[in-house]
């Protein structure tokens, strides 16, 4: 799953080599930490958060088929 945030944010930045993604596990839900660069940071979130929504869906549904528990934070 986290093969899946990287490449969905790589995708949407002009920066990507400045993706960085670092998995935890806390109380069985797994956290994934999006680090991007600051200029990219409304690229990844949208309007009105309307990226950032889509992807929690996808890694969401995708945390659902190993019966996972995920979240994913978008920090600069």
């Amino acid at each position: 799953m986290k093969e899946i945030v990287e490449i969905i944010a790589r995708s949407l930045v002009d920066h990507p080599d400045q993706i960085v993604v670092n998995e935890k596990e806390e109380d069985g839900i797994v956290l994934f930490e999006l680090h991007v660069a600051d200029e990219d940071m409304g690229k990844v979130i949208g309007k009105s958060g309307r990226i950032a929504k889509a992807l929690r869906t996808v890694v969401k549904a995708a945390a659902t088929r190993e019966n996972k528990k995920v979240n994913v934070e978008i920090v600069s």
